[in-house]
């Protein structure tokens, strides 16, 4: 994605002093680390973390206590004496950071950088998604008390080409480029100078993946990398919540400074394509009889045969059929009750009720619009309220949670990439958790204080 028109600002990445684990305080670097916020499955998931290791990054990023309040303080103080014990450590001068994954034959590299902050309206930085207020409020509040960017944004952009390099693997399992050549921007060259060199840290997490870090300091490369991303624009792949979070708080001050900045990693996406998963909902106090007795007044209700892996085939058959199909492409996988149940074919006079009009065609048929206004909505009548729905991005920890609940699952199909990107493009937010894009950052590699300078 290019901005249009000479003299675009475009994308605006800089360095900055990374905030980083010192190796020897710590029993592996791989045992401090998390994933993304929101993606940390609780309670069990958030106390696998916490027992991993005692300085794990999770007692940031999801502290425990009482009230929210005590939450960001106790966040703020651990910061604080992490730092005076040397577990975390200041890089000697502001730098960007080349970071790569491998998860077998996935291969993901991009740019972990400190970008200048834009408004939607000026088209740089595009999200797709909605956002729920009190995550912005939380978020907001945890960032005040640590004065800290804890984990990256994951933004995507496209660059100029895939250069002329040896082929290796990229994000989605595709062929792309190895090493860069010719006709590469030159971001794509400084990574590719990057990872020639030893890296800065390297760790292998539980689940498989492999983590390496390079530091960028030459004058000459930061450069490069400042010319190539000033032509382009980028879409948020993933922290929609922590974009508004910096938005917020940068309107918060008068006076220019670090807030105006927000930690992420850009990722381009011509030679390292993201996957792009589906978000599932566990609805907490909505039991499985009551949802399927509710649901049969305007779905078909298939009860399908299992295990998950082959029900999510089932409910990814059923979608792309229903594509090719007059009518709604809405189709939903719901467990709970030890089986589980396809549905599908929703009632047109339903949706014609339910569904917002004024968008587009591609945005009212999203099987997150209609979960949300006919079935949330309409049919079951679940508001959209922590204590009510959990956002889960893996499929079989969503049915584990139900089933322990007496809940209800509700297991979605992913969103097709070009949908989210025609959207984005029109101005158009998808309801928020529309999409699971990745691979995501490790969180706790690099942090940004904003107390540095």
């Amino acid at each position: 994605m290019s901005i249009p028109g000479p003299g675009g600002q475009g994308l605006q990445l800089t360095p900055f002093r990374g905030l980083r684990y010192v190796a020897e305080r710590v029993g592996s670097l791989a045992a401090v680390t998390s994933p993304p916020y929101d993606v940390v499955v609780r309670p069990d998931g958030l106390r696998e973390l916490e027992t991993a290791d005692p300085h794990n990054i999770v007692r940031l990023i999801l502290p425990q206590a009482d009230s929210p309040e005590a939450r960001h303080r106790q966040a703020a103080e651990t910061l604080r004496r992490w730092q005076a014990d040397g577990v975390l450590a200041p890089d000697p001068e502001p730098a960007l950071y080349v970071y790569e994954q491998r998860d077998g034959p996935t291969l993901q590299r991009g740019l972990i950088g400190a970008l200048r902050l834009s408004p939607r309206e000026e088209g740089i930085v595009l999200p797709h998604e909605e956002v729920m207020p009190h995550v912005v409020e939380d978020r907001a509040d945890l960032m005040r008390a640590t004065a800290a960017h804890l984990e990256p944004l994951l933004l995507a952009y496209r660059g100029n080409g895939n250069g002329n390099g040896t082929s290796g693997t990229s994000g989605n399992g595709a062929t792309g480029p190895g090493t860069g050549g010719a006709g590469t921007g030159g971001a794509a060259r400084v990574i590719e100078s990057a990872i020639r060199r030893e890296p800065l840290l390297s760790t292998t997490t539980e689940d498989g993946v492999d983590h390496r870090l390079w530091r960028v300091t030459d004058p000459a490369d930061l450069v490069a990398v400042s010319a190539d991303l000033r032509h382009h624009q980028a879409l948020i792949a993933d922290g929609h919540h922590r974009w508004a979070t910096y938005l917020r708080l940068r309107e918060e001050r008068r006076e220019p400074g670090p807030w105006d900045f927000g930690l992420v990693l850009l990722v381009d996406t011509a030679r390292y394509p993201l996957r792009v998963r589906a978000i599932h909902r566990l609805l907490r106090q909505l039991s499985p009889d009551d949802a399927l007795t509710a649901a049969r007044r305007a779905f078909r209700v298939r009860t399908i045969d299992g295990p998950l892996p082959r029900a999510l085939e089932t409910l990814a058959e059923a979608t792309e059929a229903a594509r090719a199909e007059p009518g709604a492409p809405n189709a939903f996988l719901l467990a709970g009750d030890g089986r589980f149940h396809l549905l599908d074919r929703p009632d047109p006079g339903l949706l014609a009720r339910t569904v917002p009009e004024g968008r587009p065609e591609a945005w009212r048929t999203l099987d997150a619009t209609v979960l949300h206004h006919a079935l949330l909505d309409h049919l079951w009548n679940v508001p959209d309220r922590p204590e009510h729905i959990g956002y889960i991005h893996d499929s079989a920890a969503a049915v584990e949670q139900a089933e322990r609940l007496g809940g209800t699952a509700v297991l979605m199909h992913a969103v097709g990439e070009d949908i989210v990107h025609e959207l984005a493009r029109q101005g158009i937010a998808m309801p928020h958790k529309s999409t699971s894009f990745g691979p995501k950052p490790a969180t706790g590699l690099v942090l940004r204080s904003l107390t540095l300078g």
